[in-house]
């Protein structure tokens, strides 16, 4: 059930983009951090997206569909995945428009005196400048509008694949690993779409164009970045062949600090009472330490991509310069200003393929995300909807026969051969050793997991061919740890039932007993509840719990062990308001106590997950040696004699 603790995440979706040194005439540098600012001002404009809050196991109960993947999200935000790479063609020809003008106006300008010609080049600039900003503003707008719908709209369809997937199989991803594909690794994907539509669009068209500049300038130095070209190249390429695997490895070892993380958070009051504070301080320390050890071995590597490409860059454009001074030696032709464009569009031409190494071990870490999200998005759930049409009427009718349960990736079964029937209105209390199976018998009945062998009936019908909508409408499941979520007591008491009237509410909370602490609160029924219910004892959870499976008035009634924190005069109370209120409601009563069930019309004795005895309560006195030495055990020899 590690999917109930699947809280809400609320995140804020901000576009993060690094700023190079780039060489470049001070028109570029005015174009490049108008971009930046766009997308600065886009995740302050942007609303913040809140959405509802699995070593893998592979094995059979882990089933594949035909594959899915992300990218069929972005097909509704087409427009903006269009209009984001246009606005950046044109923000980038800007860019490469102004070091020719710049060149202009040193060689036939300022060397020739001609000031009303730097005049009218430099308003060109200007107004270049603004037009490539407005244009740098506008892909910013569109790549975060586009990006960050499509991370809300992943998210949204991975939780809900989630809810659909059972208890197995999220049993077998971990909740620390869930949080981490839900949250983290979704951001990542998301980043990669904006990486996609704005930096590999910018570096490409940087690149290429600066190459058809520079051949226009002179395209002896075109030569010369061409053969700077293959050296960085080989080299992403092999830190990207060491880095890839590393980040999917960094990604695991952030799923063990969630889950470490989320189970001392959820146990904390266990953590304190056994004082246990230093253990467990000691236990995250190393699953931290081996987040941050895998994440520097990484970024010690990918850190020599820098220096690299830097020492490549400057020595192309060294080697340029020599080549400038030496023509200038022999009377060339070339001026002063084509040598100053050309070194800056040999320089952003390196740059461009410097932004890609950075960006590339970036989409490497991404593309390790969205193979760890349509992991997810590609496992079947094992319990799926029936096929048949629904009942025209509801009778709480139960019926098991010879079933046998094995839990997933074991081998001992946990039942064996249990066969029962129970009619409408009728009770049913099942008692046992410790590890009998009581709860895996009760989480049979809504599904939670599916019997390995033998048939279980719910009105006539297999389990099997409801749909999960309509089976778990019918059967109101209370397990023996109350779960209550931040809110009001009312709704908590309304949670899934969305037709409760109050006084349906006030009826439910009378019949389990509920209604006097809560009107005895400052607000009543408004009372804020703390997260899991902290603020409560743990009798008031478990009556609220079972007021919220009685407001939804379904036709069965499962308390697994959920009356165990009453005191015996509230337990009787409860069950004699559930006999006078909810005749006609089948009920389930797996208990501890003979007191809970002796009044049940059939009591199941189970022993290592097998029919003990099954009968009344006088029945199994005189027929079930285990019954008689469990109730010689709570009621003494006396009360059995009488």
């Amino acid at each position: 059930m590690n999917v109930m603790y699947l809280f809400l995440v609320r995140e804020v979706f901000a576009s993060r983009k690094k700023i190079f040194k780039l060489y470049l005439p001070f028109s570029h540098a005015c174009s490049f951090h108008v971009s930046c600012f766009s997308q600065i001002v886009l995740s302050k404009y942007y609303h913040r997206c809140r959405i509802m809050p699995l070593v893998v196991w592979r094995t059979t109960y882990m089933k594949k569909t035909s594959h899915v993947t992300l990218w069929h999200h972005l097909r509704k935000y087409r427009l903006f995945c269009v209009l984001a790479p246009l606005f950046m063609v044109g923000e980038i020809s800007v860019d490469l428009i102004q070091p020719d003008l710049m060149a202009q106006i040193i060689d036939d300008g300022v060397a020739q005196g001609n000031l009303s010609l730097v005049l009218s080049i430099g308003i060109r600039m200007i107004l270049l400048v603004i037009a490539g900003g407005t244009c740098g503003v506008l892909c910013g707008v569109f790549a975060n509008i586009g990006s960050q719908r499509f991370g809300n709209d992943v998210r949204k369809d991975l939780f809900s694949h989630i809810l659909d997937l059972s208890f197995e199989q999220t049993d077998a991803f971990s909740t620390g690993s869930l949080v981490t594909r839900l949250c983290s690794d979704v951001t990542q994907i998301q980043n990669l779409v904006m990486t996609l539509m704005r930096g590999l669009v910018r570096a490409g068209l940087m690149f290429c164009g600066g190459i058809s500049m520079l051949f226009h300038e002179s395209p002896r130095f075109a030569l010369i970045a061409l053969c700077a070209l293959p050296f960085i190249v080989a080299a992403i390429l092999f830190f990207l062949h060491k880095a890839s695997p590393a980040y999917a490895l960094v990604q695991e070892k952030l799923d063990g600090v969630n889950t470490a993380v989320q189970e001392n958070l959820a146990g904390d009051r266990v953590v304190r009472a056994f004082v246990q504070e230093d253990a467990e301080q000691k236990r995250f320390d190393k699953v931290n330490q081996d987040l941050c050890d895998t994440t520097l071995k990484v970024n010690e590597l990918i850190a020599l991509l820098t220096p690299y490409t830097n020492i490549v860059l400057n020595l192309s454009v060294i080697l340029l310069l020599r080549l400038a001074g030496k023509e200038e030696l022999l009377g060339s032709s070339l001026q002063s200003g084509a040598v100053i464009a050309s070194i800056t569009y040999m320089t952003m031409i390196l740059n461009a393929v410097t932004f890609l190494a950075d960006m590339f071990q970036n989409l490497t870490r991404a593309f390790a995300s969205v193979r760890r999200v349509e992991e997810v998005l590609n496992t079947e759930p094992v319990i799926r909807d029936g096929a048949e049409a629904e009942p025209e009427q509801d009778t709480g009718s139960i019926t098991f026969k010879d079933v046998s349960f094995t839990y997933p990736g074991t081998e001992e079964p946990v039942l064996s051969h249990i066969s029962f029937s129970l009619k409408k209105g009728q009770t049913l209390g099942i008692i046992g050793a410790t590890g009998c199976g009581k709860t895996s018998l009760v989480q049979l009945l809504p599904r939670f997991y599916d019997a390995t062998d033998g048939s279980i009936r719910i009105d006539g019908r297999n389990v099997k061919d409801f749909s999960l909508t309509d089976l778990r409408h019918r059967i109101a499941y209370v397990s023996q740890k109350a779960e209550l979520y931040s809110g009001s007591i009312s709704y908590n008491i309304s949670f899934g039932r969305e037709s409760v009237t109050d006084d349906d509410l006030t009826d439910a909370a009378r019949i389990a007993r509920a209604n006097g602490f809560i009107r005895e609160q400052k607000n009543g029924y408004d009372t804020e509840v703390t997260e899991s219910g902290h603020s409560l004892s743990g009798g008031q959870k478990q009556r609220i719990s079972i007021a919220r499976a009685l407001a939804g008035k379904a036709e069965i009634l499962v308390l697994d062990d959920a009356t165990c924190a009453l005191d015996l005069a509230t337990e009787a109370e409860l069950y004699e308001e559930l006999k006078k209120k909810r005749q006609g409601l089948t009920k389930v009563i797996v208990a501890q106590r003979i007191h809970s069930i002796e009044d049940a019309d059939q009591i199941l004795v189970l022993d290592h997950g097998k029919t003990a005895g099954l009968g009344t309560h006088r029945e199994l006195i005189q027929n079930c040696p285990i019954y008689r030495d469990i109730c010689e055990l709570q009621l003494g020899k006396e009360a059995l004699d009488a």
